[in-house]
């Protein structure tokens, strides 16, 4: 396999484009500029508000939509070389809840360029190189929602303050070795640390076969020291912090948390063609394993329990661009619990049951893709994820202005 051939198989991804760096093509505006415009229409047969995963703490973005027509993820791209040694980036994201609308500096990191060797070392806030999926924008992703592994384990996606070293092997079998550190000040980490509260590990190897598919695998690892992480997730009648005003008793846990991490993905297209028609084929698989307190704060006197937590889950999807223009694509995913404690009240309370069922759904999506830089998709989720089995349709629009680059594999 030659590294030509796997650079044609990289662009065999989502046809929209992820507005981040092209290296060979930041210097042509100083600095480029993209604006990606996202919004929904969500209906469900159940209150959003209601919504749980039974056995897992929701933190982070985790939750659904609200109903009915919303603005989605919206965000702002600038980025540029900043000189022959350094790339930068800036992302701003916004998005709308309860009606008012909520802006975060999602990414704002440097990046060396041609360091040599096969390193780069990237520093700031960006998204963790766990997994496959935790490295992709939002409106890149495959389906409208995170996976249910990744919004009861990640809150659907990571991202920190940290830095990053990665390496990659100077071979023809594609080779790639990183390791983060970061704050641990985000879910599923939380609490000031003097040094690195959370830490990341992945190896990725992948390659082509023939000219007609490619394949890229991973196996990541995550650790944090957890300082009283709330639930933070949207949905839950409550806003973090409201615990130590006295408002509302919110579960917290404080202890270890490990994480490891597979996933495998596979790419089709005929004479490595991705235009007309192509397949893909992605999985992950992940494992955290908890050890620490979970109090209830806001409780007098205050509810505490030991907490051994073991969880895990999956997803597998298929996404099939069948004919120009047009995408379908079906998604199964399911989580499970095995935690205890010495007091199953306060774990009852804080949602750490699995209450005698597996969370588990199935999704389906069908879009359309007038250009690379527009879309417009229909999807439906058949979610047995809590007590009430529900009924999810999502209708999503995401367009793509300015300057963007291409996705990674």
């Amino acid at each position: 396999m030659k590294r030509s051939s796997l650079c044609t198989f990289l662009l065999i991804t989502s046809t929209l484009t992820l507005p981040a760096h092209s290296q060979d093509k930041a210097g042509a505006f100083n600095p480029q500029i993209s604006l990606i415009l996202d919004g929904q229409y969500a209906s469900y047969n159940n209150e959003p508000a209601d919504y749980e995963l039974p056995g897992f703490t929701l933190g982070g973005e985790a939750g659904l939509p609200e109903e009915g027509f919303t603005l989605g993820h919206s965000e702002l791209t600038l980025s540029a070389n900043i000189d022959d040694k350094f790339f930068g980036q800036f992302n701003l994201a916004f998005a709308e809840h309860d009606g008012e609308v909520e802006t975060e500096i999602e990414e704002a990191f440097f990046e060396t360029v041609g360091l040599g060797q096969g390193f780069t070392v990237r520093g700031g806030r960006f998204f963790s190189g766990l997994g496959y999926l935790n490295l992709q924008h939002k409106h890149a992703w495959d389906f409208t929602d995170a996976p249910l592994v990744y919004a009861g384990i990640f809150g659907n996606k990571y991202l920190d303050d940290g830095i990053r070293l990665s390496w990659v092997a100077p071979t023809d079998l594609y080779l790639e070795l990183g390791a983060e550190l970061f704050s641990g000040s985000r879910f599923p980490a939380s609490g000031e640390h003097s040094g690195a509260g959370s830490k990341v590990a992945f190896v990725n190897i992948g390659g082509d076969i023939g000219v007609s598919h490619s394949w890229q695998s991973g196996i990541s690892y995550f650790y944090a020291d957890v300082k009283d992480r709330e639930s933070g997730g949207h949905g839950h009648g409550h806003e973090e912090g409201d615990a130590e005003e006295g408002m509302i008793e919110t579960p917290s846990f404080t202890g270890d948390n490990d994480v490891i991490g597979l996933n495998l993905i596979y790419k089709w297209a005929p004479n490595g063609n991705y235009k007309n028609r192509n397949f893909k084929l992605q999985g992950e698989y992940f494992q955290r394993d908890e050890d620490g307190i979970v109090s209830m704060l806001g409780s007098d006197p205050l509810e505490q329990s030991s907490f051994d937590g073991d969880q895990k889950g999956y997803y597998l999807q298929a996404i099939y661009q069948f004919m120009p223009q047009w995408r379908a694509g079906l998604r199964y995913d399911r989580i499970e619990s095995d935690n205890s404690g010495d007091d199953e009240e306060i774990l009852e309370e804080a949602g750490l049951l699995d209450e005698g069922g597996t969370p588990k759904r199935t999704s389906v999506m069908l879009e359309w893709i007038p250009s690379e830089f527009s879309r417009i998709r229909l999807q439906y989720n058949r979610d047995k994820s809590y007590e009430n089995e529900d009924d999810q349709i999502y209708l999503q629009y995401t367009f793509s202005l300015g300057s963007h680059g291409s996705h990674t594999f």
